[in-house]
């Protein structure tokens, strides 16, 4: 009893004397917000308890807080990969390593790699040292495998995750569901592509009538769907407007025939690829259709993206379309840093240079349904922020520190530490044998 009243006194204690994570407070950098305060010169941010307490010229820095001058430097929310399979991949020729591939007739729509997600890969300390402290996880479709199970049209949910240390790596677990058409449709629905904006359509359909018929479906009354009851339930809240379709879709054409499928059902449509919106940018625009673009692509390497080019981004910026910066292959996982890069390379070519590093952190935040919490550098949100000495968007450009979550993260990969040993040159054997 007496142990009992004493625990209690001790809550009440701290309850009143309160407990509280260290406040941080980085001063007298130029702090891009990339939300309504814009650029702030001589800025100070704060952050406590993983979250942003303050930003702005004049904040007052909270007595006993950790104090860090920023003078001289730039701060940047954290970057935003909004493709790839961070986390769900090691080496991508190893099948072992691979978890992000749909195939079987089981599980489509409802495949969802986020119960797979490794926060201890090699692949979140190489990106994140280079400022990615938010991605995107999808699935996607592969050749058939030994038993012959094949990818689908549907290859299941994506996931945002963040790549701190932390154990609550998710932000939003299911916010697209990731479709295949074009070329990439046509491998995976019997060489068509009309086939595959069947599959589609049917799926819609019978996710329509199923969300219509749950009653009776559930007793015993079933109906020949063409998706299982998962796939069904995962589609329901996209025709619902609650969750996105993710489209793998470049050529021109196919893009406006599924912005059209879109507008048919009522759907939050996202092109992911997108290589030749930009030559549909005006209609993109008017159906409030996003892109998740690949703005390095400048080269046919194969028909489905014949008209790609550099300044694509600009383009699509002009018409009004909300866009992101991502990549493409290998490019998206191991070399997802390389956004930065891409998001110059688009500033080379005509797009505003707030718009891309916009592109790289809010867009993707606003595109995937999770701007309220990460994306850009405003009290309540993560304190997920990069510390720079140089232009973000240059190619020689290193972050000082990153912050996730309010945690400073060790600056080093296995990347980083290779390199250290290497370039030892003590005694006379070679470095293997320091």
């Amino acid at each position: 009893m007496k142990r009992r009243m004493a625990l209690a006194a001790l809550l009440v204690a701290l309850s009143i004397t309160g407990v509280h994570a260290e406040v941080t407070a980085i001063t007298g950098a130029r702090v891009h917000t990339v939300g309504p305060a814009g650029t702030i010169e001589n800025g100070t941010v704060v952050f406590e308890d993983g979250r942003i307490v303050a930003v702005g010229a004049g904040v007052q820095v909270p007595q006993g807080a950790r104090r860090i001058d920023g003078s001289g430097k730039i701060i940047t929310p954290g970057f935003f990969t909004p493709m790839g399979q961070i986390g769900l991949v090691e080496v991508s020729a190893v099948e072992g390593t691979v978890d992000y591939v749909q195939r079987g007739d089981r599980f489509s729509a409802s495949f969802d790699v986020a119960s797979a997600y490794n926060p201890r890969s090699t692949l979140v300390p190489t990106n994140r040292i280079e400022g990615i402290t938010q991605a995107l996880i999808a699935p996607e479709p592969d050749g058939a495998d030994e038993l012959g199970n094949e990818s689908k049209v549907f290859s299941g949910l994506a996931s945002v995750v963040n790549l701190g240390d932390g154990g609550d790596f998710l932000i939003q677990r299911g916010v697209a569901v990731v479709v295949n058409l074009g070329e990439t449709g046509s491998e995976v629905a019997a060489g068509s592509r009309a086939a595959a904006f069947m599959v589609l359509r049917t799926a819609l359909d019978d996710a329509r009538d199923y969300a219509r018929n749950i009653p009776a479906f559930e007793q015993g009354n079933s109906r020949d769907y063409s998706l299982s009851q998962a796939d069904l339930e995962t589609l329901r809240p996209v025709l619902g407007g609650t969750r996105s379709l993710l489209v793998r879709v470049n050529r021109a054409n196919d893009i406006l025939a599924v912005a059209r499928l879109a507008s048919d059902y009522d759907i939050r449509l996202i092109v992911l690829g997108g290589a030749e919106a930009w030559m549909v940018a005006d209609e993109l625009a008017q159906a409030q259709v996003a892109v998740v673009l690949d703005a390095l692509g400048n080269l046919p390497r194969d028909f489905d993206h014949l008209n790609s080019r550099l300044d694509a981004a600009s383009i699509l910026s002009d018409a009004g379309v909300r866009f992101a910066i991502g990549a493409h292959g290998a490019a998206q996982n191991h070399n997802a840093r390389n956004i930065a890069q891409s998001a110059g390379i688009a500033v080379a070519n005509g797009l505003a240079w707030e718009d891309a590093l916009a592109a790289i952190t809010l867009a993707p935040a606003l595109i995937y349904g999770v701007e309220d919490r990460v994306g850009s550098l405003e009290p309540g949100k993560r304190a997920d922020l990069v510390v720079w000495q140089e232009d973000p968007l240059e190619l020689t450009s290193y972050p000082e520190q990153v912050y996730i979550g309010g945690e400073a993260i060790e600056m080093e990969s296995r990347q980083t530490l290779l390199r250290d040993r290497y370039l030892q040159r003590e005694g006379q054997k070679p470095p293997a044998f320091h």
